[in-house]
């Protein structure tokens, strides 16, 4: 199967046209006609990752993160962007993304964790259009299956998500109990304000900064930091499970190891 018909099937599941305006998921690099018999799924193409499909002689790498995400004005071997682009051109291996519109799509990033979390009556945080009466968009809002304090609830994302860890504001409440949360994936910044209006009295995200924790507690919403990576590794695990079920064309699939960037020593 070419890898033009790859990234029909992909579109299937989670459209481009999804996606934020600031986004660019889609083909970043490689042949649309390039015959596809290895993937290799991973949530960055991080120098590591492309080594990785270079040795393993990988036909499409398929991400989570762009590649190119902001404009790239030269291809060289000067930044990582360069020298990963030539790396991949190179040793023609196709590299795809599917950035927030899988974070968007039904069934995709914010309803896998919503599911994680055992969220009842999930909802879109912030919603971005609408399938069959249905609307979608980035992270949700449900009830959890019982009322838990705030510590409990950071042990569950942590068992959820297969984390050792979690940076938690609002641990003054922690007595609290908890019965409704929002959980957007990613970088969840400027969402604690959506988190509030859906009634959530916890957000889980990742990319929490000093000022945006204090500014959510403050404004009643307690945080928990489980990490960019930490919420959104459940992709590779996914999108291998789809490629095999939906898609394969005899394909070998292959995952990139885990790699969490941020390490505690």
């Amino acid at each position: 199967m070419r890898c033009a018909e790859w990234i029909e099937k992909l579109n299937e599941l989670a459209p481009e046209a999804y996606a934020c305006g600031w986004d660019n998921p889609g083909l970043m690099a490689g042949r649309s006609d390039k015959e596809i018999r290895k993937v290799l799924i991973a949530l960055d193409a991080t120098d590591d990752v492309v080594d990785q499909a270079v040795c393993g002689n990988a036909d499409l790498l398929l991400t989570h993160h762009p590649l190119i995400f902001t404009p790239v004005r030269h291809v060289n071997d000067s930044d990582f962007t360069g020298r990963r682009l030539l790396r991949l051109i190179q040793n023609d291996i196709c590299c795809y993304a599917m950035h927030t519109n899988f974070d968007i799509a039904p069934g995709c990033m914010a309803d896998l964790a919503a599911g994680r979390l055992h969220l009842l009556d999930a909802q879109p945080l912030e919603v971005t259009g609408e399938a069959d009466g249905t609307p979608y968009g980035i992270g949700k809002a449900g009830i959890l299956l019982k009322a838990v304090s705030l510590k409990e609830l950071a042990e569950q994302v942590k068992e959820a998500f297969g984390l050792s860890h979690v940076t938690v504001y609002g641990a003054e409440h922690a007595s609290d109990r908890i019965r409704r949360a929002a959980v957007c994936p990613g970088s969840g910044k400027g969402m604690a304000q959506a988190a509030g209006k859906a009634g959530a009295q916890v957000l889980i995200t990742g990319d929490i900064g000093h000022h945006e924790g204090l500014d959510a507690v403050a404004d009643g919403v307690a945080v928990i930091d489980a990490g960019h990576y930490g919420l959104e590794h459940i992709f590779i695990d996914f999108m291998a499970d789809y490629c095999r079920e939906k898609i394969d064309a005899g394909a070998v699939i292959e995952k990139a190891a885990q790699a969490f960037p941020a390490k505690l020593w």
